[in-house]
């Protein structure tokens, strides 16, 4: 009997170049290709980290008597641990309150919510840094630390006061949301509202537009010299929700150099991961690459969509996105570039406004008399 083994007399011929054919198209498969999807977003977000447009931890905290953001907390969506594992670089703390807070109360709640973010910070010191400008976000990434910005503040937290507003930038504030006041409403922007924007402009304080009226952000979008934002915002054309932005608004932001960041929220973008993709590519393609971000709405109290039930779920949807042909650049955009962009500008827009007026000592009273109102067009 032939020895199994001995296979040096047997010709390979043709049946032996097939073995070798498959034995190399086995091989193919085997050897490393391009990287998955996620692999890929995890590569990019290391050098273009989240930059966040929208968090509640401020007001999540100030509402439990006891956190540890450190080692992790069940009773919020945002942590260190899932922060870092999401790849989040900066953070915009949303200093918004209830409605039903005005006047002196709203002032003296949105001072609260100030010095908890300080505290909170000052306790983390080597996850967290409070930032005020691009530089500064920059520094903390540089630094290993997660840059927390302050904004979106509500407007009554200014009580019709400008120096009030400058007393609030002072403290940190970054962005002001333009409703809710007697200065802006549904037919626009009151005189004093007017003034309001242009002294946001020379401290550098963007304007919030989500949720504010049509009218009001086209009189916004009139009076401004520097970009604005859409803190919580997606495309009206996908999903009808009073807060999102319907196309016209989406390529007037583009003319502007403002930014929409799109919410991770059922409610405006839809019941899954892949929704929100779908507002984001939306928001690209009418507004630009240049003008799409993303917020996370995380500890807001709102619905999220399946896959990104916490702040450690960007990399998924970095991941769906590259998937559907996002390209690098645009990517670094969205997560990183886009929010620095705006910061930079709305800096540069302040210095240059700074050299053309002083300090604005206009008054409600004086600018729209005693009108409850005073709308114009």
């Amino acid at each position: 009997m032939a020895d199994l083994h001995d296979d040096e007399d047997i010709p390979l011929g043709n049946g032996g170049a097939s073995a070798r054919a498959e034995g190399e198209e086995e091989a193919e498969e085997l050897r490393p290709g391009a990287p998955e999807p996620e692999e890929r977003a995890r590569a990019l977000l290391t050098e273009h980290p989240v930059a966040d447009g929208h968090s509640g931890l401020p007001w999540a905290l100030s509402r439990l008597t006891w956190y540890d953001l450190e080692l992790g907390d069940t009773a919020l969506q945002t942590d260190l641990p899932r922060l870092r594992e999401g790849a989040v670089g900066a953070m915009f703390w949303s200093l918004r309150l209830p409605q039903a807070y005005e006047g002196n109360r709203a002032v003296s709640a949105t001072l609260a919510l100030i010095d908890l973010a300080e505290t909170v910070v000052r306790a983390h010191p080597e996850g967290l840094r409070l930032a005020h400008t691009a530089s500064h976000t920059a520094d903390a990434r540089a630094h290993g630390r997660i840059a927390c910005m302050l904004g979106p503040a509500a407007a009554t937290a200014i009580d019709d006061c400008l120096g009030t507003l400058r007393a609030l930038h002072k403290l940190g504030v970054r962005s002001l949301a333009m409703s809710g006041t007697r200065w802006v409403g549904e037919q626009g922007l009151s005189r004093f509202g007017e003034e309001v924007v242009r002294e946001m402009n020379r401290l550098g304080v963007l304007a919030d537009l989500s949720g504010s009226s049509a009218a009001t952000v086209k009189h916004v979008l009139t009076v401004s010299k520097a970009p604005v934002i859409f803190s919580r915002s997606a495309a009206h054309a996908l999903t009808p929700h009073p807060d999102n932005v319907p196309d016209e608004l989406l390529a007037a932001l583009r003319d502007n150099n403002g930014l929409c960041l799109v919410p991770c929220t059922a409610a405006q973008t839809g019941p899954a991961l892949r929704d929100v993709a779908d507002h984001l590519d939306h928001v690209r393609r009418v507004a630009g690459p240049e003008c799409v971000g993303i917020s996370g709405m995380y500890d807001t109290e709102s619905a999220l969509p399946d896959g990104l039930h916490d702040t450690s779920r960007y990399p998924q949807l970095i991941a769906e996105l590259l998937d559907r042909g996002w390209s690098d650049a645009d990517v670094s955009r969205l997560t990183w570039g886009n929010v620095q962009r705006v910061l930079r500008d709305a800096d540069f827009a302040a210095r240059a406004a700074q050299l053309r007026r002083l300090p604005s000592t206009a008054t409600l009273e004086r600018l729209d008399g005693v009108r409850e109102v005073g709308l114009v067009g």
